[in-house]
């Protein structure tokens, strides 16, 4: 069986506070983009597990892949046959997309149609959530604002179909845990819910990420990415998640790809 695991922005992104725990609380729109990664899962048949990757590389153990993880995790409370996986990775790392959270889900979804196993959209999203916390996003995959750790959802109304989104990411990774460091936790003046209510023409200067700030104090250049994505004719620009790719939402295509030679670009309608 085979799914296309898509990739993510933030729609505005406000840290808001931090936990007991250590983990930090936020408030973001999440929206799913189509810039997709290819995952295929089938019953083995040599009946021993396997997974293999082309495309993207990502560094590492396999164990960790969210994608193997997801699979050992169903197999503790389900008698799940082996399997072979393959994950064509296109997604670039280290973006702020949300592509290895993405192929988790994905993963559950897939093998709970693989195996007949009738799991519900909240059960499915239980099982995701122990992956990341933003994977249960995947699992239903339409627009939401994310509360708590990311992983709590209220409906959320913006429709951007008909808009041609561009997305550059230089090869820069961004340490997710440094950025949180760099960042004082506190409530937006305006809640992001009410900003989405508004026109998208209206969003620029006010629908902010707060990971812009220190991200472009330390890597300048994901700044200019932001300003020259406003220069071609962008109506709303950001950082997503805490980066290092930045997305441009257009009225119309573009060509601008030659102004990002050293980047990942992808260009498609939302």
């Amino acid at each position: 069986m085979l799914l296309f695991p898509n990739c993510k922005i933030n729609l505005g992104l406000s840290v808001t506070g931090k936990s007991d725990n250590g983990f930090h609380t936020l408030e973001t729109v999440m929206y799913p983009v189509p810039l997709n990664d290819v995952l295929e899962i089938i019953i083995s048949p040599s009946g021993k597990f396997s997974f293999e990757m082309s495309g993207l590389q990502i560094p590492g153990n396999s164990d960790d892949n969210l994608v193997v993880k997801a699979y050992k995790l169903l197999k503790e409370d389900f008698n799940l046959d082996a399997v072979a996986i393959h994950l064509l990775k296109t997604i670039p790392m280290g973006s702020g997309l949300g592509g290895g959270s993405a192929d988790g889900a994905f993963a559950i979804k897939l093998l709970n149609s693989l195996f007949n196993l009738s799991l519900t959209t909240k059960r499915m999203q239980h099982y995701a959530a122990k992956l990341g916390s933003d994977c249960p996003f995947f699992i239903e995959n339409r627009p939401v604002l994310a509360k708590g750790r990311g992983d709590v959802f209220e409906n959320v109304e913006v429709d951007l179909k008909g808009y041609y989104i561009k997305i550059v990411k230089p090869e820069v990774h961004i340490n997710t845990g440094e950025a949180y460091s760099l960042i004082k936790p506190s409530i937006p003046a305006v809640p992001i819910k009410e900003i989405i209510g508004r026109p998208i023409e209206h969003w620029k200067g006010i629908l902010a990420n707060d990971f812009e700030k220190p991200v472009f104090q330390n890597y300048p250049e994901i700044m200019k990415i932001k300003e020259k994505l406003y220069d071609a004719g962008a109506v709303f620009a950001s950082m997503s998640g805490s980066g290092s790719a930045v997305y441009g939402i257009f009225k119309e295509m573009t060509g601008i790809a030659e102004d990002f030679k050293d980047c990942f670009v992808w260009e498609g309608i939302l």
